[in-house]
């Protein structure tokens, strides 16, 4: 079984944002060390309790203290940016980090209306002109485009001597056929998606055209999961992450991830008691051998290549704790 982790660099209550990003880097570190595949790091603008606006400053922090694992961005949220730019970023990483270096790239806003206005202009339109972006920033990564074309001579500089690999993460048929109709790999956000995945993506696998003769489809499926050493344990620890999704719903979740203490002793209300019911059944919680025997029902269901963990604790020893289990039930290898 291939793994890997997804972090959304999570701030816990009573941590700084530093602290937050040193905690994401020592993840990073451990992830290396337990043989997971790849670490990404997620992109969020102006949200509470969530400490990467700029993954590629990340990266580059990250990638200077580890040295095999590979690392990059869920997701770059391209139509805040030029694909020009995109490029040149990733394939600075791959200069300074050869073969290691992945650009996952997603459509959506990554904050809130005033951030993204803030941010860019005319996001949905850019939203709108996805196909086009997806198609710029791969001719500037391969360097490839045709001669007739207004780029033809303009080089996303430095070259790595191979390119960023790169993944369209998406929840929709949209997202699966943009990343088929490509050529590129492609990775369905099951942790934040009421859709029929599978069907999605079998429809991935379906229409799937290569780039370049030989390449093959490739799918990641990404899960929330919390491991501890006894089931009771997990629900304990995840019921921070549960409580924080639910103030951030009401506007609130500002100080960060609650701890256990804090979680428990929260009052729900009837609607929250439902809502959290519901988050239950999107979050895998157990034990190790439970935890490894859904995770491969998941990877079966879904047609996956690999599988991506996202894990929120509010401890950041929790957290590494929970990766470690898995690995070691999961044996996993790079």
């Amino acid at each position: 079984m291939k793994l890997s982790i997804l972090d959304q660099a999570p701030i816990s209550a009573g941590q700084s944002a530093q602290e937050a990003l040193n905690e994401s880097m020592k993840l990073a570190q451990a992830g290396e060390t337990l043989g997971y595949s790849r670490y990404w790091i997620a992109e969020h603008h102006d949200m509470p309790g969530l400490a990467c606006p700029a993954p590629e400053v990340m990266l580059s922090y990250i990638g200077a203290n580890t040295k095999t694992i590979r690392i990059g961005c869920g997701a770059v949220l391209l139509p805040h940016y030029r694909p020009y730019k995109v490029a040149v970023l990733y394939n600075m990483l791959a200069v300074l980090f050869p073969g290691r270096i992945d650009v996952g790239i997603g459509r959506a806003p990554g904050g809130s209306a005033e951030a993204t206005n803030a941010l860019s202009e005319n996001f949905l339109q850019k939203v709108w002109d996805m196909p086009s972006l997806v198609g710029s920033l791969l001719h500037f990564l391969h360097n490839d485009f045709p001669e007739d074309h207004e780029f033809s001579r303009v080089s996303a500089a430095p070259l790595p001597d191979a390119p960023p690999e790169t993944w369209l993460l998406g929840t929709s048929k949209k997202s699966a056929l943009l990343a088929a109709e490509n050529g590129m790999a492609y990775a369905f956000g099951q942790f934040m998606s009421d859709r029929d995945g599978a069907a999605i993506i079998r429809e991935y696998l379906e229409q799937y055209k290569p780039r370049r003769r030989g390449e093959e489809p490739k799918v990641i499926l990404t899960v929330s999961v919390i491991c501890a050493e006894t089931t009771e344990k997990a629900e304990e620890i995840a019921l921070s992450s549960m409580v924080w999704a639910l103030q951030r719903g009401k506007g609130e979740g500002e100080k960060g991830v609650p701890s256990i203490q804090e979680a428990m002793t929260y009052k729900l209300n009837d609607e929250e008691e439902i809502a959290l019911e519901e988050m239950k059944q999107k979050v895998i919680i157990g034990c190790p051998q439970t935890v490894k025997r859904k995770l491969e029902e998941l990877q079966k269901h879904y047609y996956a290549d690999e599988l991506m963990l996202v894990t929120i604790t509010h401890s950041p020893e929790d957290r590494i704790r929970s990766y470690q289990l898995i690995a070691e039930e999961a044996q996993i290898s790079r």
